[in-house]
């Protein structure tokens, strides 16, 4: 039986599952998160729902698929119609608390926390409206990617950065005032915005990297990698040129595991505390982000893709009743949170409930690992063609793309994701099986088409094709107390 705490949710923006010391990672330093992992259980292989923030961000929320919740992008979001975690347990009298990033539509709508502490909602309740246009017949709208990334890595200023400082000294004004009157458990939901583009970071944590010690990443020359319409669509449509710079490439992942060490030092501040405070022996630790970020692998920058480097994602939960230093090897996904949280806290799932997806960790924590477990994930968004759709069972992986070529790997022999054996055509029984299974959580064509009518409605909502051309268009969601700065980057 598990007995309830209360429970500190941290969260971040963008964070690839292989870029923590804990996950194998033997450059980017993480010790607070690494300590975490000590200290508890250690997801393998985790997934998010959606590798793009808001339907991620929504399918963490209401514990439903893309295709179930109808959050496909980063215009279509979360606006607390659907239940949510937070509703149940707000609803169940346990005083739930956000701080920082949520990216749902409104702090106007019910999104279920008690409160909500320097909220990040989509900008002016529109959010991406320009990736609504690759459904309406015109010609695809270039997002213009690779100016983020390869010119503004480095050492340098943000205002994510400044958020996340404001979010750290919030989440700690929170518990050192909640403390001494908390007579029952409570959640602390505390969603940093960094790693998110633009890798701009203070030179004193750029300089904890030697670009000329940076791996180059996997799969950056076309000649290693294997070669996919939707993919080629992708790069054409983020503007993903030939990497030929190896030196900008470890540039990038420079900038990019300083964001990660920034993260690390935020929630060790938070930690540090909660320890003071006296509350870790009554108090889990949540740690997951997003979604992930390819920094270079596969010739690509951020993520919008099912490979494993934007669809991983780390998961890690620590506390006095957690065993410690575990690692859990079944594939889970991000809507595994919401019957896990509910958990956790005592609070029983309701009978609409019963019918989501996920199932709670805490018996897998416990070692009670279910063999042959599958996951699953989607994207509708940015860079798509069509619908693509991965599921996962055992080492097999494959992504159904609807009018496309499928795609399968075998990550046991291939974590790379180096080789397609779809590719060959020598591996149809094992497509066949995956492709019956993924049909028995969702008809692809079926959700593909109702994505495209759901975005082209938005698309009139928002006043037709050209009213969306003249609209904002950024790369990046300006922080709160930030929006007369420009952003000039897509989620």
């Amino acid at each position: 039986m598990t007995q309830p705490q209360n429970l500190i949710f941290f969260q971040s923006d963008n964070h690839a599952r292989d870029a923590l010391g804990c996950y194998g990672n033997s450059v980017v330093q993480t010790p607070v998160l690494d300590r975490i992992a000590r200290r508890g259980v250690r997801f393998a292989n985790a997934y998010t729902t959606c590798p793009i923030c808001c339907p991620a961000r929504a399918g963490i929320a209401t514990g439903r698929y893309v295709h179930q919740n109808h959050c496909w992008d980063n215009a279509i979001v979360y606006d607390g119609r659907i239940p949510s975690w937070m509703h149940r347990l707000r609803d169940s009298g346990q005083e739930t608390v956000s701080v920082g990033k949520l990216h749902f539509r409104s702090a106007d709508d019910d999104n279920g926390f008690s409160r909500e502490i320097l909220p990040m909602h989509i900008f002016e309740g529109k959010g991406g409206v320009s990736m609504l246009l690759r459904w309406d017949g015109g010609e695809p709208q270039a997002l213009g990617q690779w100016d983020l990334y390869m010119s503004k890595s480095g050492v340098g200023e943000s205002h994510y950065q400044d958020y996340d400082f404001d979010i750290t000294r919030e989440a700690i004004a929170w518990l050192k005032d909640h403390v001494a009157r908390s007579d029952r458990p409570w959640t602390l939901f505390v969603s940093y915005v960094s790693p998110h583009p633009p890798f701009a970071v203070p030179k004193r944590l750029y300089d904890l990297y030697d670009p000329a010690r940076i791996p180059l990443p996997p799969a950056f020359r076309p000649s290693e990698r294997p070669d996919h319409p939707a993919i080629r669509h992708l790069r054409s449509i983020m503007d993903f040129r030939e990497m030929t710079d190896e030196m900008a490439l470890r540039r990038i992942a420079a900038a990019y595991y300083a964001l990660i060490t920034h993260v690390d030092e935020q929630i060790g501040q938070v930690m540090k505390a909660a320890e003071e405070l006296g509350l870790l022996p009554s108090t889990r630790i949540l740690y997951t982000s997003d979604h992930g970020e390819l920094y270079g692998a596969q010739g690509l920058f951020g993520k919008a893709c099912l490979y494993e480097g934007s669809a991983g994602v780390p998961l890690l939960m620590a506390g006095a009743d957690i065993p410690a230093n575990r690692v859990v090897k079944q594939p889970v996904s991000h809507v595994d949170l919401f019957p896990t949280i509910l958990d956790g806290a005592g609070v029983a799932l309701r009978p609409t409930d019963r019918e989501l997806p996920g199932v709670s960790l805490f018996a897998p924590m416990r070692g009670e690992e279910a063999a042959g477990r599958s996951v699953f994930a989607e994207y509708h968004a940015a860079g798509s063609r069509s619908g693509s759709f991965m599921l996962r069972e055992g080492d097999l992986k494959l992504v159904y793309h609807v009018g496309l070529p499928p795609q399968l790997f075998d990550l046991g022999r291939d974590a790379k994701e180096l080789r397609d054996l779809a590719a060959d055509g020598s591996h149809r029984e094992e497509i066949a099986v995956l492709e019956r299974r993924l049909r028995q959580i969702c008809d692809p064509e079926a959700v593909d088409a109702e994505a495209r009518r759901d975005q082209k409605a938005k698309v009139e909502f928002w006043g037709g094709r050209e009213a969306i051309l003249k609209a904002a268009n950024f790369a990046y969601t300006p922080p709160p107390q930030a929006s007369d700065k420009t952003a000039t980057g897509s989620s």
